[in-house]
């Protein structure tokens, strides 16, 4: 892959800064450029007093489901009765999401940093970094970045591991993830009891997304003053977000923009608006796992928790998935639920037998089989597959689902009546 785009006049660039600069990849290029200076100052100081600045920054969790890390750090037990686990997904499996990838190609010491800082605040000392398997070239990176930072002892006594995954995207939810560490099928856990109770191995366990982690050294550095002032909107939504912008437009890309950016600037300044001679028609903003917004949603949402809340839907993970109006949304909508049917582990009757019904009635309505009954019957699944399950895997196919028939309802009916030509599924 090329390098990453020149930077926009209105980025935020504090992540993304090193993108592209094949000199960051290595630990001395990563240590003349600033590189472990928050961890050298980090090992000096209390672990409590770490948590709280982190707290006080009000980082929240980039993996998608946006708890706060701080609060999440202050969970783990105080008293080192047992072993404390760190581990930290790098699995990335979300359809339309691609920035921890880029990370890890370009600035893998970032993440090996905010790690290291991580498993220090929670007295951890392993830590397992889950990689997706198809990370490849990542991964390799990655392994370089750790092997040269292990031998200059920059991690003291901490053992750092890499834990290749198999492809699954069920392992990117954090209990299954840790089955997947532990050697078994990667099947999500019953909660409670919650990880910093009984996580990896039964041991307390901290789980972070890499683009959490990777702003752990700046907060440090910089001070949550600084990481909460970079936010456009309001006080719960703080710092900068790496958006991964896909679909129907010029300029596809990882953009990196302060809390509350507009939605509508994101794809028409930084994304370089639609193709010529097309209009926006729709916008997934948080990964294929959220509900759709239509074009009037997506050019009035702020990009931030709050703010893709109020127009229901979800920040999730930030990939965002453009449709202009070449888009056949029936078609688009069968293809999600079709990849969560083919994801599922198949453990919770409600996802098993729900992501695969929700398909083949999809497949069957395309294909000019459908009745006007098949819509109800989809939100009837839907609600059956919602808040059921012991993880959101059916929620997630539930989302696009339904959102896309309340906001797409005359495309359903086009293929059922007969106006619109039937297409192989």
């Amino acid at each position: 892959m090329g390098y990453p785009h020149k930077p926009h006049p209105r980025e935020t660039v504090v992540l993304s800064k090193h993108f592209g600069d094949p000199e960051a990849r290595t630990y001395k290029g990563w240590v003349r450029r600033g590189g472990y200076e928050a961890l050298k100052n980090a090992l000096a100081t209390d672990p409590a007093a770490i948590i709280e600045e982190v707290k006080t920054s009000g980082v929240r969790g980039r993996g998608g489901a946006g708890f706060p890390t701080g609060l999440k750090w202050s969970f783990m037990p105080k008293e080192k009765t047992k072993p404390h686990y760190l581990c930290v997904n790098a699995d990335e499996s979300e359809p339309g999401t691609f920035k921890d990838r880029e990370i890890m190609r370009w600035t893998p010491h970032a993440l090996l940093e905010g790690t290291a800082i991580a498993a220090h605040a929670i007295r951890a000392e392993v830590t397992y970094i889950y990689v997706r398997g198809e990370f490849t070239e990542p991964l390799a990176i990655l392994e370089k970045a750790l092997a040269e930072a292990s031998t200059a002892g920059v991690f003291g006594n901490m053992k750092i591991y890499l834990h290749r995954g198999a492809g699954a995207y069920i392992c990117g939810e954090e209990t299954a993830m840790m089955n997947s560490i532990e050697g078994k099928r990667g099947n999500p856990r019953i909660k409670p009891p919650f990880p910093a109770a009984a996580g990896v191995f039964g041991m307390p366990t901290t789980i972070n997304n890499v683009e959490t982690l990777v702003a752990v050294p700046h907060i440090l550095k910089n001070g949550a003053a600084w990481y909460k002032g970079l936010s456009l909107s309001n006080p719960k939504s703080t710092g900068t977000k790496l958006f991964s912008v896909c679909g129907h437009l010029a300029k596809p890309g990882n953009y990196e923009v302060t809390m509350g950016f507009p939605l509508k600037d994101l794809l028409y300044e930084l994304g370089g608006g639609m193709r010529p001679g097309r209009t926006l028609k729709a916008c997934i903003p948080g990964g294929s796992s959220v509900p759709i917004l239509n074009r009037e949603e997506s050019e009035s949402c702020l990009l931030d928790y709050e703010g893709c809340v109020e127009k229901g839907t979800m920040l999730g993970s930030g990939g965002v998935i453009v449709f202009d109006d070449s888009t056949d949304m029936v078609y688009q909508i069968m293809r999600l639920a079709r990849f969560y049917a083919h994801e599922s582990c198949a453990q919770c009757t409600q996802c098993r037998e729900g992501t695969a019904w929700t398909t083949r009635i999809l497949e069957r309505i395309l294909t000019g089989q459908g009745a006007m009954k098949d819509l109800d019957l989809l939100l009837d699944l839907a609600d059956n597959m919602t808040g059921k399950t012991i993880c959101v895997l059916s929620d997630s196919c539930a989302a696009p689902v339904v959102s896309g028939i309340k906001k797409f309802k005359s495309e359903f009916e086009a293929y059922i009546t007969g106006k619109k030509r039937p297409v192989a599924a």
